[in-house]
């Protein structure tokens, strides 16, 4: 595979410990911009090396996640073990660990002992529920703080039956969240010369992401139905639809130059009012109407239809399909190198060189 590009971080020094999905994918993308990353790992390597499928000879689940970084494998309950994350953390500009809190003091290595031998270090650490307070030892990954945020309550079915999320929104949301942490830290370190310790939870950053919707719970304490929210299934126009095909498409704007051009295409404008109604059973014959159309045509036969019309639409397309669609060639957004593929950062710079795909580095 190709070399890196210098990158904006250039030169910035990474130390992580973290495995699995946050932490790996807040230090990814600091090697996508050049970082220089050193993943430690415990003598049996980052478990998600082991999560299939794999490809060339890595998991597709690692190499995304850990591209560009170097490895080393470290015993940190052995002295030569912790000698040498020493040896690492003295030249570091940052340090990231996911452990369960205490663990890292418990080693050696908390805030307050790595901070006394590097002071510009800025120091992140990912838990499930914080560093304090009544959770922080209660162990979760990215579903308990769905369920713990009330994002589950919101991700159910027709009867409100609360479903398994597609997407670790939870894991994902704090490792964006560190990721930008660390760049305010260093660029705060840039005037004051000093380092800083940050406390990262998954469910600190993914509740706000509910700020779209939670305003009644939050003011008045009234629980959240999905059924009446306007983003959530309430409302006609941001909605599933199936197809004739058994397939499914979405509507995914509710602004009303969208609803007016669909219903005067299907020669329904005095439903248009509709539209306009509160989310929930107040759109229900909107809702109908739209759903016995949309159950006339096949997935592909509305594609063709949408094509003409300036509507805020979508077909509902599988991973398979989603990945080769031409919208993902035409961006780079999966890229084969050397026989793997790999999804590419999302993150691009108009006066950086195009991204090229790296290793990711084998369990040393």
């Amino acid at each position: 595979m190709g070399k890196r590009s210098a990158g904006k971080l250039a030169g910035l020094k990474v130390v992580d410990l973290s495995q699995f999905l946050p932490g790996p994918a807040l230090s990814g993308m600091l090697a996508d911009q050049g970082a220089e990353v050193v993943k430690v790992e415990p003598p049996a390597g980052d478990p998600a090396r082991q999560m299939g499928p794999f490809e060339a000879g890595q998991s597709f689940w690692f190499r995304t996640l850990n591209r560009g970084k170097t490895s080393e494998t470290l015993d940190l309950k052995s002295e030569a073990g912790k000698a040498r994350l020493w040896a690492l953390v003295e030249q570091a500009d940052v340090f990231i660990e996911g452990f369960r809190p205490g663990v890292m003091a418990r080693l050696g290595f908390g805030y307050p002992q790595v901070s006394e031998r590097n002071p510009r270090i800025v120091y992140c650490s990912i838990s499930a529920f914080g560093q304090t307070g009544p959770m922080a030892d209660h162990p979760a990954h990215d579903l308990g703080a769905w369920a713990l945020g009330g994002f589950l309550s919101v991700n159910d079915t027709p009867d409100g039956t609360p479903v398994v999320p597609g997407v670790p929104a939870a894991d994902m949301a704090a490792g964006l969240t560190g990721c930008a942490a660390i760049m305010m830290a260093l660029y705060g370190r840039e005037r004051s010369g000093k380092g800083d310790y940050i406390d990262i939870a998954m469910f600190d950053s993914l509740l706000p992401w509910c700020a779209h919707i939670a305003g009644d719970a939050a003011i008045h304490g009234t629980p959240i139905h999905s059924a009446t929210q306007r983003s959530l299934g309430g409302a006609a126009f941001y909605q599933v639809y199936r197809t004739k095909d058994a397939r499914h498409i979405v509507l995914c704007g509710r602004e009303i130059k969208f609803a007016r051009n669909l219903l005067d295409a299907l020669g329904r404008l005095d439903l248009l009012p509709l539209a306009e109604a509160p989310a929930g059973p107040s759109q229900t014959p909107l809702a109908d109407f739209l759903r016995e159309s949309f159950a006339t045509r096949t997935r592909a036969e509305w594609v063709e239809w949408f094509h003409h019309h300036d509507v805020a639409f979508a077909p509902v397309l599988d991973f398979a399909e989603a990945l080769h669609q031409p919208l993902v060639q035409e961006r780079g957004l999966l890229v084969e190198s050397d026989g793997a593929h790999q999804l590419a950062p999302a993150i691009r710079f108009a006066k950086e060189p195009n991204w090229r795909p790296s290793d990711a580095p084998p369990l040393a």
